[in-house]
């Protein structure tokens, strides 16, 4: 039997109330925020974040494959989940691939992972669900979309909810869409995108999975679906005799992240397994040309991987965004630019030289003294031996800052630029930037950890180095 053994949710730390988009161009004002990215953040950051989570709730994870599902994925031509392996410092004999183009993306890659694990079965699959879509400034799109991520491990050992059926169909419709080359999503029209792209499909496809597997609404404690208004859901259950009510069909997330795309589905499976019990089945499904439909079957194990940390804990660790840094950060309107010398493009070969110590966080640690340095370094400071260290990990580190400067002339879409001396709790002294954070709250002694971000952008080369944030529990 193929099921999940692990999960991990990442959102981003920033909130954009709607109130203050309403305020901004003068229109509607309802109530709810949605979660934004940092500047420096995007698909490939987020999933490296969640799928730290999600080892964080399975510590004998053997990764075979890795999928990264997104309908935003930052480059076109150009493999993004090698990013993603190679920041988690995933074994060379991974499969990756992106899976993007549809909101189904994450559900698709769940199909592929099976079929892999099947294949595999003493290993596992990783799937990385995130998304950072844009809608028109102004629309009512812009209110709703949010960004996130999520990531669910596969294997058939130490399940925590077996894959019991699975069903897909697919729909060639213009609903929603997004020409390749185009910044922002576009609505054929919203009341055919709603009954025609969402309720029907979504009907149609429950339906015949239910017929398929031989299975009744009652059979059911849980219902997963997701929807790009939480309001589409409750017909097409209904008209099939689900109990929205008792097999709680509500969306937790949607005032408080917005829609999420193709991570929205992956995020509220999460939620149901933070609050599920043994032995109860459930029904997941998601959109997108098409559905993707799953019965999964909780097991005893789900108690031993319950999160430490809740998803409502993660919503709680948050800070209000004004709706001007949201246009700077996600480039919308166009800034002056910076009266500096033009950027020397980054340098390919410098980044495959230094994937191990630069994408993967990796110090040296003396086999001698167990002196730790970052970047490695073949002299030990300490005692000075020369060559006789190993690769220490640092991404899943503690540590606090020695000490920190702000600095206010550097080119930044956040100003001031943080800069601190982290000293880890392990060992190890590192000067990183320093993200998520308010101004005024840094100082001398802050827990911080590593986290992984954007760093620079030049002539399309997108540079990805580890920052550090404050620890929030």
């Amino acid at each position: 039997m193929i099921g999940i053994t692990g999960y991990g949710v990442y959102i981003p730390f920033y909130k954009l109330s709607r109130k203050e988009i309403g305020s901004f161009w003068g229109g509607a004002r309802p109530p709810g925020e949605k979660a934004v990215a940092n500047f420096d953040e995007d698909t490939v950051t987020m999933a490296v974040e969640a799928c730290r989570d999600c080892f964080e709730t399975d510590t004998a994870i053997n990764i075979h494959s890795l999928y990264l599902s997104s309908a935003s994925l930052p480059f076109a031509e150009k493999q993004n989940a090698v990013f993603v392996a190679t920041a988690l410092d995933l074994q060379r004999q991974t499969l990756t691939s992106d899976i993007s183009g549809s909101l189904r993306s994450g559900t698709l890659g769940i199909h592929q992972a099976a079929a892999q694990c099947r294949q595999n079965p003493d290993g596992q699959a990783l799937v990385a669900a995130a998304d950072t879509r844009l809608a028109r400034p102004s629309g009512s799109k812009e209110m709703t979309m949010g960004d996130g991520a999520a990531a669910l491990a596969l294997g058939s050992q130490n399940l925590i909810a077996e894959i019991e059926h699975s069903h897909c169909t697919y729909s060639e419709i213009y609903d929603t869409y997004r020409p390749a080359g185009d910044t922002y999503i576009r609505d054929f029209d919203e009341r055919f995108s709603r009954e025609k792209g969402y309720i029907h499909t979504m009907t149609t496809g429950i339906r015949e999975a239910l017929e398929a597997w031989n299975l009744q609404p009652a059979d059911f404690q849980k219902l997963v679906v997701s929807a790009p208004n939480p309001a589409y859901v409750k017909k097409p259950l209904k008209s099939l005799g689900f109990d929205i009510t008792q097999q709680k069909a509500e969306d937790p997330l949607f005032q408080a992240t917005g829609f999420t795309g193709t991570a929205h589905p992956f995020l509220l499976l999460c939620a149901a397994l933070e609050n599920a019990r043994p032995g109860e089945r459930i029904l997941w499904a998601a959109h997108g040309d098409g559905c993707d439909v799953f019965s999964l079957k909780t097991t005893e194990a789900l108690g031993r991987i319950q999160k430490r940390r809740s998803i409502q804990e993660l919503l709680e660790s948050r800070s209000p965004t004004t709706y001007q840094k949201y246009l700077r950060w996600k480039n919308l309107v166009e800034m002056e630019p910076p009266k500096r010398p033009k950027q020397e493009r980054a340098s390919g070969i410098a980044l495959y030289r230094d994937q191990k110590c630069g994408m993967g966080f990796f110090g040296s640690k003396c086999r001698n003294c167990g002196q730790v340095q970052y970047p490695v370094q073949r002299i030990c400071m300490n005692c000075r031996a020369r060559d006789d260290y190993e690769y220490y990990p640092l991404a899943d580190k503690q540590g606090h800052i020695v000490t920190f400067s702000h600095d206010y002339l550097a080119v930044s879409p956040d100003p001031p630029t943080t800069l601190a001396a982290v000293d880890f709790e392990a060992g190890g002294r590192v000067m990183l930037d320093i993200t998520d954070r308010e101004t005024s709250e840094v100082q001398i002694g802050m827990p911080v950890v590593p986290t992984f971000r954007k760093f620079r952008l030049t002539d399309g080369i997108q540079v990805y180095w580890w920052k550090a944030k404050p620890f929030r529990k």
